[in-house]
């Protein structure tokens, strides 16, 4: 794939890309379709940025965001990546999703658990108002804590939960709502797309929070699967969160294939595609579906998935595959069709 000449603020807007159905074309009106965004392809690849701008209306930045690299420098902040993500948005008609605001993991290697509980709780109230007071009015929506829960559904050891207690996921959702009161605030986290401990404990949690009058307006089901596996009753289970009185969304598909790839591989992962997108609009309160990635060519998997692979819907030459297809002809077979 060849590279290009790294993009200016005015090359920002980009023509669609002819030759097949784009996917934020066939979106129900009120769920929004997107992806998340490479900063190195996004500043160098015309083909990358082409595709990203005619199929998708919103997009994440995948890293640009976390902690770790918005401020590597005590109270130095570095904004050029994720402005760039922003800048393209604007450019292209995409809403943004903000990922993310706080995690257990990309925290900055300055932040130590020697310091005193105050002087963490206060390090965190200024880091997350500080981003989302950047952005506010040009973020549509956050995840305001990521991955908090544990595999039992028990919540997460981590630095936060040692040194602040269980409250300190409440205080970030009251902040980020001080901070930009019109963004959607989500809570997201893996594991929990289908029925299962993890996801009983999400929704337990969900719950207390919102009986404490804490601003969480949606949960986040990351669906990071393998293409042999689908979630168990992925709809019902959205359904009982929607019951909740909160949005629900899909923030980080991937479906990964164990390699090598061949064709009966790609069409079970083009039905887990379409099955994940299906469960999302079955549910009335659904905002919207994110890819992790849409092309093999930024796929984390491989990385972190030694022998898995082809887990995006473009392949490494930002080509659609029958993922692609799947989703088209689900969007396709629904137009018109209101949520369940």
């Amino acid at each position: 794939m060849g590279q290009a000449e790294p993009a200016t603020e005015s090359s920002w807007q980009t023509p669609p890309t002819p030759g097949w159905p784009a996917l934020r074309g066939l979106m129900p009106a009120n769920v929004r379709i997107g992806s998340a965004v490479d900063g190195k392809l996004l500043a160098t690849d015309e083909q990358y940025r082409s595709e990203l701008a005619a199929q998708f209306n919103a997009v994440t930045a995948e890293n640009a965001m976390k902690w770790v690299n918005l401020e590597p420098s005590p109270g130095v902040y570095d904004w050029s990546e994720s402005d760039q993500v922003v800048k393209f948005a604007q450019a292209n008609g995409q809403a943004v999703y903000g990922h993310t605001l706080l995690w257990h993991s990309s925290v900055p290697a300055w932040v130590s658990e020697s310091w005193p509980r105050e002087r963490i709780r206060e390090l965190l109230r200024q880091h997350i108002t500080t981003v989302v007071s950047r952005y506010r009015g040009k973020i549509w929506a956050w995840d305001v804590v990521n991955e908090v829960l544990a595999e039992d559904g028990s919540l997460r050891d981590s630095l936060w939960l040692r040194k602040l207690g269980p409250g300190y996921i409440a205080d970030a959702f009251r902040w980020a709502h001080e901070a930009d009161p019109d963004a959607r605030l989500f809570i997201n986290d893996y594991g929990t797309e289908g029925r299962g401990r993890k996801a009983n404990g999400l929704l337990r949690l969900v719950r207390e929070l919102r009986m404490a009058g804490v601003p969480v307006h949606g949960v986040g089901f990351q669906s990071h699967l393998r293409w042999d596996r689908a979630p168990e009753d992925a709809t019902g289970n959205l359904r009982r969160f929607a019951a909740l009185g909160v949005s629900v969304a899909i923030t980080e598909l991937d479906v990964r294939i164990q390699l090598p790839v061949d064709a009966e591989k790609l069409l079970d992962q083009a039905l887990l595609y379409q099955h994940m997108l299906k469960a999302c609009l079955a549910v009335s309160t659904c905002e919207s579906v994110t890819l992790w990635g849409f092309t093999d060519t930024s796929s984390w998997i491989s990385s972190h998935y030694p022998g898995f692979g082809a887990a995006c819907v473009f392949d490494s030459d930002i080509r659609p595959k029958p993922a692609h297809e799947a989703l088209v002809q689900e969007l396709t077979s629904r137009r018109g069709t209101p949520p369940g």
